[in-house]
Parts: structure tokens; C-alpha cells; sequence
């Protein structure tokens, strides 16, 4: 069975990356389109978050900071973060802890930038869900996407630290 988990990794990631490839043709490059406000100027979105305490806010940090790990392929980093059984959903597929850090590590999925449109947490007891609305640009397969999400990441206390147990991608239909 070892002698196969390779080969089976290998498959998995060239079943994502055909997956995310074949979006990139159903995508029409569009210009983002503003709407004026009240006084005529184009109306950008800021970054809204949901914050209550400082909890919540630790973990919109830590986020943020994943997100600039895995831009960074800071898998170190990244390994501290993840729970050893950490589950992660992208688009046509799930990998394990360490299946997802040596995508990152290898550049099969590089992470140019997630920009968070909006953000939220909400705690329970030991447990943490955030969503993430983002617009994420990715190099997959050496092709430049971006692709809107909402991220869903579900963090674990264990001690006096939050773990990473989830991390999921849902690509939303409108950008």
C-alpha cells in the first residue's frame, strides 16, 4: 500500500490541477466593474469583519497570517499551524496535512495573494469557524488564475493555541 501512496498523491494532484485548469477556459476576463456612491466615486469594497472579542480577532489575525504563509510557502510555519489531522477540501478534491504542505512546498498550487473581502468568526466552546470571502490568485499548473471564494476554516483550541483542522474552498458563482 506505501508503494502506492505516491502515485496516488501524484494522481490526486493532477486531477486537481486539470480540474482548476478547466475553469480558467469558462472564466471570461473581465473588467471589475465599480458602482458610484451617493457623490458619483466608485464605490470600492472595504474589508468588513464581524469581530466581538479578542478571540475572534486573534483568529481573523492568524488567518490573514496563514494566508501570507502559504503565499510564502513558509511550510514550517504552516506545519505548526495545521493539526496533524487537518482536512483540507479544494475544488475536486481533499488532502491530508501533509499532502497540502507539499503541494505548497512543491508550487503545485502557488498562492499569489487571497484578497479578504469579508471575514467572520464564530466560536464554539474549543472550536472556531471562520469564513473568508476572498479573491484568490493562484499559479496552478503554471497558469495564473483567480477565482472568488468563500473559505471556510475551522480551528481547534488545544492548549493554550489555536490548530487548523479544516480548511475548505467553495468557488463562488459570481465574483
Amino acid at each position: 500500500m506505501k508503494k502506492d501512496q505516491p502515485m496516488m498523491i501524484k494522481i490526486r494532484l493532477i486531477f486537481i490541477t486539470l480540474f482548476i485548469v478547466s475553469i480558467i477556459g469558462s472564466v471570461n476576463a473581465q473588467a471589475k466593474k465599480t458602482k458610484p456612491d451617493r457623490n458619483g466615486k466608485p464605490d470600492k469594497k472595504e474589508s468588513s469583519s464581524v469581530v466581538n472579542n479578542k478571540a475572534e480577532q486573534e483568529l481573523l489575525d492568524l488567518s490573514k497570517q496563514k494566508w501570507q504563509w502559504m503565499a510564502e510557502r513558509k511550510t514550517d510555519s504552516l506545519d505548526s499551524l495545521f493539526d496533524d489531522k487537518a482536512v483540507f477540501v479544494h475544488m475536486g478534491g481533499t488532502m491530508s496535512k501533509t499532502q497540502e504542505l507539499e503541494v505548497i512546498k512543491s508550487g503545485g498550487i502557488q498562492y499569489k495573494n487571497a484578497e479578504i473581502q469579508e471575514a467572520s468568526v464564530r466560536i464554539i466552546d474549543k472550536t472556531a469557524v471562520l469564513l473568508n470571502k476572498i479573491r484568490l490568485t493562484a499559479v496552478v499548473g503554471g497558469n495564473e488564475v483567480v477565482n472568488p471564494f468563500v473559505v471556510t476554516e475551522v480551528y481547534v483550541k488545544q492548549k493554550s493555541a489555536w490548530k487548523l483542522a479544516s480548511l475548505s474552498f467553495t468557488r463562488l458563482l459570481t465574483p
